[in-house]
C-alpha cells in the first residue's frame, strides 16, 4: 500500500523504520512542527521527521491538521492508508475518510483500557501487571475505534515509563506492520471495542507529577516510576523543588514526610513504610546521588518534604 505515516516522538520511530523497510511504500510523513528543545533551546525536527529526512521522504508539518492546506496535500498524495503512532494532535473528521483504508492508530494499551495520552504511565501507576499495544481504526471519538489486533507485555516491578514504552514501541511496530498486511490482503477485520473495562489516561502535567507522600509506599514508588523520565516526579524541601528518580521500598517505617539521612542512604516516610531515594536533581543542577545532595543541603534534624 501507499501510506502516509503520522507520528512525532521517539516511540514512533521503530514503527516508521519498520514500515519503510516493509513491502509498503511510505510516500510522506506527517509530524508536529519543529520545536525548541535541548539545553541550547534551538529549533529541532521531531525524531520522526529526522528519520524521514534520512530516507528522503517528504515531510508535512501542519500546525493544525484541520488546516485546509493539509487536507489538500493529503488528497493529492492519495494514500491507501495512514498509520499513526503518537502523532500528538487530534485528526478532524474531514480528513479521516481521505485514505481508502482510513487512519490506523497504534495505541500503547489494551483497549478499551487506558484511552488517552498517557496509557503507559497510567498502567504503571495503577499497578497493572499486564499491558500491551493495540491497533485500531481511528474515528471521531477518543481512542474508541474498532480494534484490529493486540500484543501483550508484562510490567516488571522496576519498570519506568521509559522502560515499558521502549519495549512496546518495538513490539507495537511489528503489530502495526502485520495489521497493514492484513488490511491490504483483506484478511483482517476490525472488532468493536467492549463497552466494559473502559478507563482513561489523560496527559500528565508537571503539577500532577508531584509526589503524594500521604500514600502507601507501594503507590509512591509506582507513581514515581510512571512519570520517569517525563515529566519527572518531584517534591519540595525547604521551599526548593527536588526532582526524584525511582525509589526503593524498605521495610522500616518513618513518620510521614520525614527525611532521614544515614550512611546507607536518604529515606522518606510515607503513609506506610519508608522509601530510599536513589538519584535526585535539585533545581538548576544535574542528577546526582541522593546522599551527595543531602550532604550539600545540610538538612536540619526532623526535616520534611513538603
Amino acid at each position: 500500500m501507499r501510506i502516509v505515516f503520522a507520528g512525532t516522538p521517539d516511540p514512533a520511530v521503530p514503527s516508521l523504520r519498520r514500515l519503510i523497510e516493509s513491502r509498503h511504500e511510505v510516500i510522506a510523513v506527517v509530524t508536529r512542527p519543529d520545536a525548541v528543545a535541548g539545553r541550547g533551546r534551538k529549533m529541532q525536527r521531531s525524531p520522526v521527521g529526522q528519520l524521514a529526512d534520512e530516507y528522503g521522504i517528504p515531510v508535512l508539518t501542519p500546525h493544525k491538521p484541520a488546516e485546509p492546506e493539509f487536507a489538500e496535500a493529503l488528497t493529492e498524495l492519495a494514500p491507501d492508508c495512514c498509520p499513526v503512532v503518537a502523532y500528538g494532535a487530534l485528526l478532524p473528521a474531514e480528513i479521516l475518510d481521505i485514505p481508502r483504508h482510513g487512519w490506523i492508530n497504534l495505541h500503547f494499551s489494551l483497549l478499551p483500557a487506558w484511552r488517552g495520552a498517557a496509557p503507559v504511565q497510567a498502567a504503571i501507576a495503577a499497578g497493572d501487571e499486564i499491558t500491551g499495544a493495540s491497533t485500531f481504526r481511528i474515528e471521531t471519538g477518543l481512542d474508541t475505534g474498532p480494534v484490529y489486533g493486540v500484543v501483550t507485555e508484562r510490567i516488571a516491578v522496576t519498570d519506568t515509563a521509559a522502560d515499558l514504552l521502549a519495549r512496546l514501541a518495538d513490539s507495537g511496530a511489528a503489530l502495526l506492520e502485520q495489521t497493514l498486511h492484513g488490511v491490504e490482503d483483506g484478511t483482517l477485520q476490525a472488532i468493536p471495542q467492549s463497552t466494559e473495562g473502559v478507563s482513561y489516561a489523560p496527559k500528565i502535567t508537571v503539577e500532577a507529577a508531584q509526589v503524594r507522600w500521604d500514600q502507601p509506599a507501594l503507590a509512591v514508588g509506582r507513581a514515581i516510576r510512571a512519570v520517569t523520565p517525563l515529566p519527572g516526579a518531584w517534591t519540595t524541601v525547604a521551599g526548593n523543588r527536588l526532582k526524584l528518580g525511582p525509589v526503593e521500598l524498605v521495610e522500616e517505617a518513618l513518620p510521614e514526610r520525614q527525611i532521614d539521612v544515614r550512611k546507607t542512604g536518604v529515606y522518606i516516610g510515607t503513609a506506610t513504610t519508608a522509601v530510599r531515594l536513589d538519584r535526585v536533581q535539585p533545581q538548576g543542577k544535574r542528577m546526582m546521588a541522593a546522599l551527595d545532595w543531602a550532604r550539600g543541603a545540610r538538612l536540619e534534624p526532623g526535616a520534611v518534604v513538603e
